[in-house]
């Protein structure tokens, strides 16, 4: 069965083109005008990706995004963002797009990431239920849910995600080009502070005192870890029944 896509675009020749490009591709494609239009077939459509324009009339690409994460979707988001939206594409990331293409954009770079995301949702849906406990927090992988002293805690797709490849590789050092290659499944820029930033986050939202980790450890020059044993001054984070 083919999978399905949802773009959500005011300007008609993208979302003409674009649309032609992924039918070919072998892809099932269904487009909306804007944000009100896109929210709604979203929440209702059971589509495998929805590509999103931050700048739509009626609502904003960030609000529906929000709007989608809050009432429980966990559908793969790849943002299109304009030059000069840096901090848009911040607050985009944080509140639970996956990933975003700068326009103008080279199709065979948005066909890439389209790819690498549909992956990897396949991936998490054949993965097993794990579930993970580290201290107060309880991670249940199949549900996506984290508790922290036994109230749920909100993270974005992508947190989840970065938390989720933390947990498996416990233990290891994992630097940052290997996070954003096994995470966001691009290359990464040497300027980049994307790990960084998604680091400070999961520590302000689950570690007890941020600027003192004992979980998400950061190993000076080369990347981070996930804190496995007492040499990491901290107990072990293991996978539980």
């Amino acid at each position: 069965m083919a999978q399905r896509i949802l773009i959500v675009e005011d300007e008609q020749g993208l979302r003409l083109t674009l649309g032609d490009r992924l039918r070919n591709e072998g892809y099932e494609v269904e487009a909306a005008p804007d944000g009100a239009v896109g929210l709604d077939r979203a929440s209702h459509g059971g589509f495998d990706l929805i590509i999103l324009d931050l700048m739509l009339p009626e609502k904003s690409g960030l609000d529906v995004c929000r709007d989608l994460r809050q009432q429980g979707l966990t559908t793969p988001v790849l943002m299109l963002t304009a030059r000069g939206q840096t901090l848009d594409k911040v607050v985009g990331l944080k509140i639970g797009a996956d990933d975003y293409v700068t326009k103008p954009f080279e199709m065979i770079e948005l066909l890439a990431r389209i790819e690498a995301l549909l992956r990897r949702e396949e991936r998490s849906t054949r993965a097993p239920g794990a579930v993970y406990q580290f201290g107060t927090v309880r991670v249940a992988v199949r549900s996506t849910e984290v508790f922290r002293d036994g109230r749920q805690v909100t993270l974005s797709a992508k947190e989840f995600q970065l938390l989720r490849y933390l947990l498996e590789h416990r233990g290891e050092t994992l630097s940052r080009d290997t996070l954003l290659h096994e995470v966001w499944e691009y290359e990464a820029t040497p300027t980049t502070r994307t790990v960084d930033v998604h680091v400070a986050w999961l520590r302000q939202k689950l570690e007890e005192d941020p600027k003192k980790p004992q979980w998400i450890l950061t190993v000076h020059g080369h990347g981070y870890k996930f804190a496995e044993s007492k040499d990491d001054r901290a107990s072990t984070a293991a996978p539980i029944a």
